[in-house]
């Protein structure tokens, strides 16, 4: 597919490029930092570009820190479902939350912000892990007219993934762009990952399938 055209109705989604998700953060994902030149270089090829934006409370549920005598990437359930507890990262207004310094989007038109409510944790652009809450984006593309949302970021299995299925839920079409996506799993996990986006029609490419 090399030589994908790139249209005013298409939108570069950018997911979670922040401090605590790279080398030296509080949940770093291996090789988080090399998103960071490949999406520099799309974003110069996108007329229109939209972040997200990890943005915790202090204390917020998603933590392991909130529920004693649990550990970091221990599994619970919660009112909305199971919920994977996490080390405390991207607590609002910190340097973790920042994007990372070399991130060069200055044409970015929109930050969507999540994970700010208390008690509930946001994995997708569109909507809370309680699958009811919407961000906005989903009307915020239609208003504009986008069609297309093509995602790169961190991490494929999870910020990346459920924004992309939930976009092909909301009726956009939706390609990952997986060699400017890093994962916090690898092998079977990574690689069922890969197959539930498919499954849900999201196209997975690669950066030379674009125009330079």
């Amino acid at each position: 597919m090399a030589g994908l055209a790139i249209s005013a109705n298409d939108l570069l989604l950018v997911a979670d490029v922040q401090n605590d998700f790279c080398p030296g953060g509080t949940l770093a994902v291996a090789g988080g930092d090399a998103v960071v030149a490949p999406i520099n270089r799309l974003g110069r090829r996108f007329p229109h570009v939209a972040l997200t934006q990890d943005w915790h409370p202090p204390g917020h549920t998603s933590f392991a820190s909130s529920h004693p005598g649990h550990q970091p990437f221990d599994t619970i359930d919660l009112p909305y479902g199971p919920q994977v507890l996490w080390p405390d990262h991207c607590v609002q207004g910190s340097p973790g939350a920042a994007f990372h310094p070399g991130l060069d989007l200055p044409h970015a038109e929109l930050v969507i912000r999540k994970g700010f409510r208390q008690d509930i944790d946001s994995y997708s652009a569109f909507r809370d892990n309680d699958r009811r809450t919407p961000t906005g984006l989903a009307g915020y593309l239609r208003e504009r007219g986008f069609r297309r949302v093509v995602l790169a970021g961190l991490a494929t299995d999870y910020c990346v993934r459920f924004s992309a299925i939930d976009a092909r839920e909301y009726g956009f079409e939706a390609l990952v762009i997986e060699d400017a996506c890093r994962a916090i799993a690898g092998g079977d996990a990574y690689i069922q990952a890969l197959g539930e986006m498919r499954a849900a029609g999201v196209l997975i490419l690669n950066e030379a399938d674009f125009p330079a």
